[in-house]
């Protein structure tokens, strides 16, 4: 079956689009599709092309062939499927991030298999992942291409930023909220967190100790089928359990939730005890589980007793609730620009002046441990 393009998209070549400059003024993205499948590789590269931002230099049908490709064509920028014959994706990743460190985005199928797959290409140095819902029959073409040609910019600005040879901007003072004293120790730490958050999270809550005295409720973007092998990976590498949440289970202190993909996670809490509730409403969040949702309800249930880390990643999901959190007079924390893979969601609470601190990922560990009066470990 012929590939279906929505209506009026015109398709870019090298030649026709050399002059076109993103929103930045600098010159196109330059995009590398590594896909053994002839279909993808067309697929993937009219989506790409049909942002003028965007210039497909070059496809490779397996890792050696992209290996041979990239010293030629220089990419920005790299698609990389994971299951391929021969040197799968995986080892072409290593590969690529010894020889020749760029930006890349896995590929992978929507299977179990292929979320172990992906959460190792994460922790291998992959910048992201798109899940592969191509198919002859299934062509969710305007949602899929969206959101391909949005992580291919939001890696190509984490490149430059990190490879600009001046230092970050500061932060202008008004970003950051007028310093408040906070007396009681934190009931609950609601986080929430998306792209470059599996390596994110992977380096933050081993450091965290099996006897925190406070539960620990996380939103990370993730497709269907991901959240609970993720769970899982973390919970090997951590002393504090990490499980998906289940709806209805009781909150526990010392325990951290991760919503289940396709599952809004909220907390309600009464005189005896907390409750995690999971809904797929409301529908019309741009994420499902939503950030927002999930910290506007733990702002509700606990008020000047919670306490919300927003993390890197796209967009603007968490400003409403992390500004719910601090209107309760609970504390809010960012992570600062220098150590995002992508600074969105906490630049937008930033500049929203509704962040308490803003911290390294090294050091939220650190905030958590202080703002729940841990007293077992020297946090100085």
């Amino acid at each position: 079956m012929p590939i279906e393009i929505t209506a009026g998209v015109r398709f870019g070549t090298p030649t026709d689009l050399s002059n076109v400059s993103n929103e930045s003024g600098n010159s196109q993205i330059r995009v590398l599709v590594v896909d053994d499948s002839a279909f993808m590789r067309t697929a993937l590269s009219r989506m790409i092309a049909s942002d003028p931002a965007l210039w497909v230099v070059g496809t490779a049908a397996n890792g050696k062939e992209a290996l041979q490709k990239i010293p030629a064509v220089d990419p920005d920028v790299i698609t990389l499927d994971l299951q391929m014959p021969g040197m799968d994706g995986l080892r072409t990743l290593r590969q690529i991030m010894v020889q020749f460190p760029r930006p890349v985005i896995m590929v992978s199928s929507l299977t179990s298999y292929g979320a172990e797959d992906t959460l190792s290409a994460l922790e291998a140095g992959a910048f992201d992942y798109l899940p592969k819902q191509l198919s002859p029959t299934s062509l969710d073409i305007l949602h899929l291409r969206e959101d391909l040609t949005a992580k291919i910019k939001a890696a190509a600005q984490s490149r430059r930023s990190h490879e600009r040879p001046f230092p970050p901007r500061k932060r202008p003072k008004a970003a950051i909220s007028k310093q408040r004293h906070f007396h009681a120790a934190r009931a609950i730490v609601a986080i929430g967190i998306s792209t470059g958050g599996p390596k994110a999270l992977c380096d933050i809550l081993p450091s965290l100790p099996a006897d925190i005295a406070v539960p620990i409720v996380i939103v990370q973007h993730m497709p269907l089928g991901f959240t609970a092998p993720f769970a899982k990976r973390l919970d090997n590498l951590c002393a504090i359990p990490i499980r998906e949440a289940m709806h209805g289970e009781t909150v526990q202190p010392g325990v951290v939730y991760i919503a289940p993909a396709g599952l809004h996670l909220t907390v309600e809490r009464d005189a005896s005890q907390s409750t995690v509730r999971l809904s797929a409403r409301p529908e019309n969040e741009l994420h499902i589980p939503s950030v927002d949702v999930m910290m506007q309800s733990v702002a509700s249930a606990f008020g000047s007793l919670a306490m919300g880390v927003i993390m890197t990643g796209m967009g603007n999901d968490g400003a409403q609730g992390m500004h719910a959190i601090h209107r309760e007079g609970g504390l809010t924390v960012g992570q600062d620009e220098e150590s995002c893979t992508v600074y969105g969601m906490p630049r937008v609470c930033a500049e929203k002046g509704v962040l308490d601190r803003v911290v390294p990922l090294s050091q939220i560990p650190q905030e958590i441990l202080l703002a729940t009066r841990y007293r077992k470990m020297s946090v100085g």
